[in-house]
C-alpha cells in the first residue's frame, strides 16, 4: 500500500502496544515502523531496472525481517523509553507487528509480498488497489481521534480499535467483492465460449468498483473490464503473445528474470524494430488506437558490447491523468 497508508497502520500498532505509557510517540514509532519495509525502494536508485523489481517486496516483507529486525529496533526504543517504564518486549512487539501487518496489508494488493523470503512464492489476494482512501480515511479519522484523546486512556484505545476494526473489515468486504467480480468474468468467459488456462482479477485504481481481468488462452491474453454498474456484456480486448518475437533469446538470464518477474503473464511486442517485453500485472497506461504502452514495459537494446541489455519505458504524466479520467466514467458503467 502507499506510504500514508502504512504509517497510518504502523501508527495504530505502536499506540495499541504502548500508547498507554508514552502517549502519541507510540505513534510515530509506530508509523517508522510503518515506513521502514519500503526502504526497499531504494535499491532503484543503485540497481539495474530488473533488481529493484526483484528486491521490492521480498526481504524487508518477509516474516525474517519482523523477527530479526524487531530484536534491533525493539533495543533502540527500550534504550530511548526505559525512563517511561516501557520494556524491551514491548519494543520488540511493537517493531514486530508494525512490519508484520505492513507485509499482511500489502499482501491484498496486486503486487503481493514475499513472505516465506528467500522462498521465491509471493503471497497476492489483489482484492485492493494500491492507493484505497475508503481503507485509508477511515483509519485515519480513528487515529486522529486517538490522538486527541490524552487524559482518557480508555477511550483512546476504543478508538484506536475502531480504526482496525473498521479498516479490517473493509478488506473483508474487497474479497467479497472480488469473488463476485471473478464470477462476472468467468460467466461472460463461458456465455462466449473462450477457453482459457488462467486468469487474474484485480481491482482498478483507487476503487473496488471497477474491476480488470487478464485472461490468458493458448496464443493471447484477454484483458477486460467490468464495473458493478454495467449493464453491457463484458467485452475483452486480445494481445497476442508473440513469445516467437524471442525465441532465440528465450533462455538468456534477462528474458528469464522478467519472465519469473511478471508471473507469466507477459507479452512481446514490436515498435520501429525495436523489442518490448511487456508485464500485464498492472494493467494499461495508454490504449488508443496503435498506441498502446502497459504501466510496465521495458525495451530491450544492444550495448556498446553488443550485449543485451533491458530498461523500463518510461511513464509520462499526462498518460496517468487521461487514464484516471478515463476510469472514472468507465466506473460509472456502460
Amino acid at each position: 500500500m502507499d506510504s500514508l497508508t502504512q504509517i497510518i497502520l504502523g501508527g495504530a500498532v505502536g499506540n495499541a502496544i504502548v500508547g498507554r505509557k508514552i502517549g502519541n510517540r507510540a505513534i510515530l514509532y509506530g508509523a517508522i515502523a510503518g515506513t521502514i519495509p519500503d526502504l526497499d525502494i531504494l535499491s532503484g536508485f543503485f540497481t539495474d531496472p530488473i533488481t529493484a523489481v526483484e528486491v521490492h517486496r521480498g526481504f524487508t516483507h518477509s516474516i525474517l525481517f519482523a523477527f530479526f529486525g524487531a530484536i534491533l529496533f525493539g533495543y533502540l526504543l527500550y534504550f530511548i523509553e526505559k525512563k517511561n517504564k516501557v520494556t524491551y518486549e514491548e519494543g520488540f512487539w511493537l517493531f514486530f507487528w508494525g512490519f508484520f501487518t505492513h507485509a499482511l496489508l500489502d499482501m491484498f494488493t496486486t503486487w503481493g509480498t514475499r513472505l516465506f523470503w528467500p522462498l521465491d512464492y509471493s503471497f497476492a489476494f489483489k482484492s485492493i488497489f494500491v492507493i484505497d482512501p475508503l481503507y485509508t480515511l477511515p483509519f485515519a479519522y480513528f487515529l486522529i481521534r486517538s490522538m486527541r484523546e490524552k487524559s482518557n486512556l480508555d477511550k483512546r484505545m476504543f478508538y484506536n480499535r475502531m480504526g482496525f476494526y473498521v479498516s479490517s473489515f473493509y478488506l473483508f468486504i474487497t474479497l467479497m467483492l472480488k469473488a463476485f467480480a471473478f464470477y462476472s468474468f468467468t460467466d461472460a468467459l463461458d456465455r462466449q465460449g473462450i477457453k482459457y488456462t488462467e486468469m487474474s482479477v484485480k481491482p482498478t485504481v483507487m476503487n473496488t468498483i471497477l474491476w480488470n481481468a487478464i485472461v490468458e488462452t493458448k496464443d493471447s491474453f484477454l484483458i477486460g473490464e467490468y464495473s458493478f454498474f454495467d449493464k453491457s456484456p463484458i467485452t475483452f480486448q486480445e494481445f497476442p503473445k508473440n513469445h516467437t518475437l524471442i525465441k532465440s533469446l528465450e533462455s538468456h538470464p534477462l528474458i528469464v528474470r522478467l519472465v519469473k518477474i511478471s508471473e507469466g503473464y507477459y507479452t512481446f511486442s514490436e515498435k520501429k524494430d525495436e523489442v518490448y517485453f511487456n508485464d500485464l500485472r498492472f494493467g494499461l497506461l495508454k490504449n488508443e488506437g496503435e498506441e498502446v504502452q502497459f504501466a510496465f514495459s521495458y525495451r530491450f537494446y544492444l550495448d556498446d558490447k553488443g550485449e543485451l541489455q533491458v530498461e523500463e519505458v518510461k511513464k509520462e504524466r499526462k498518460d496517468g491523468f487521461k487514464l484516471l479520467k478515463k476510469l472514472w466514467f468507465r466506473l460509472q458503467g456502460v
